[in-house]
């Protein structure tokens, strides 16, 4: 298989490809290049659904502009701890593609994140990592926050941007939230639509469900919060009634 930089012609290939619905696997063949390279490349660029040529062509040519000069032997086969940079690359990524429901930069910038051994981060840090400008890493940076999945910190003059242990903890929070307001919604519009017609009656079957969903979602978090709070760890003081 070919060595070097994907070219322009080849990322449109890869806009065709996933516009027709192919595989990872088929649009590499196609290519001739690595399976990983393709997965690299479209979750860097927005991954599967906003992937586009040209702005991925953009965005390569910005990082080839600013990117430092490379490591050493030494560096680039092993980190401190002898755990391959490429494979760690390639966890963030698969991270990166299983994060359902988190806009792409948000879930990158979640990848980088957890996969750090510090778990925080600065913005320069994040830049230089994902090869992305400054803006975006605040975009993502600013749905995290939402959301309660990252704090941000001041580290004298620059900003930190951390994720915890406890980050699944809040991101379980965040889904009961989510099935309460739908519990709620639909409940509301029961009322709207009549109880007793064929649009109320599904809706009032929804409803039930999402209530049930919520219900065990609240009983698992705080089983969660009652174990590690008993052994010492977190999180604790969290309320989970709704």
């Amino acid at each position: 298989m070919p060595r070097g930089h994907l070219t322009y012609e080849d990322r449109r290939k890869i806009a065709e490809g996933l516009a027709g619905k192919l595989t990872y696997a088929e649009i590499a063949r196609r290519l001739e290049r690595p399976r990983s390279t393709i997965g690299r490349e479209i979750a860097r660029n927005g991954g599967p659904h906003g992937y586009h040529a040209a702005r991925a062509q953009q965005a390569a040519e910005w990082r080839a502009r600013r990117r430092p000069n490379p490591p050493s032997t030494t560096q680039a086969s092993a980190d401190a701890d002898g755990r391959d940079p490429q494979a760690v690359r390639e966890l963030e990524e698969r991270l990166t593609a299983r994060f359902g429901g988190i806009p792409t930069m948000a879930a990158r910038v979640m990848a980088c994140l957890f996969v750090s051994d510090t778990g925080h981060m600065t913005v320069a840090e994040l830049t230089e990592r994902m090869g992305v400008s400054p803006a975006s890493i605040s975009k993502g940076v600013g749905w995290l926050e939402q959301v309660g999945l990252v704090k941000r910190e001041r580290d004298n003059r620059r900003e930190r941007y951390t994720i915890d242990a406890d980050v699944w903890y809040r991101a379980w929070l965040v889904g009961m939230r989510s099935m309460t307001l739908w519990a709620d919604t639909v409940r509301d519009g029961v009322d709207v639509l009549g109880a007793h017609t064929p649009a109320g009656i599904r809706l009032r079957t929804a409803s039930r469900f999402f209530d049930l969903i919520s219900s065990d979602m609240a009983q698992a978090a705080e089983h969660y919060r009652r174990t590690f709070s008993d052994a010492g760890g977190r999180p604790q003081g969290q309320e989970t009634t709704w």
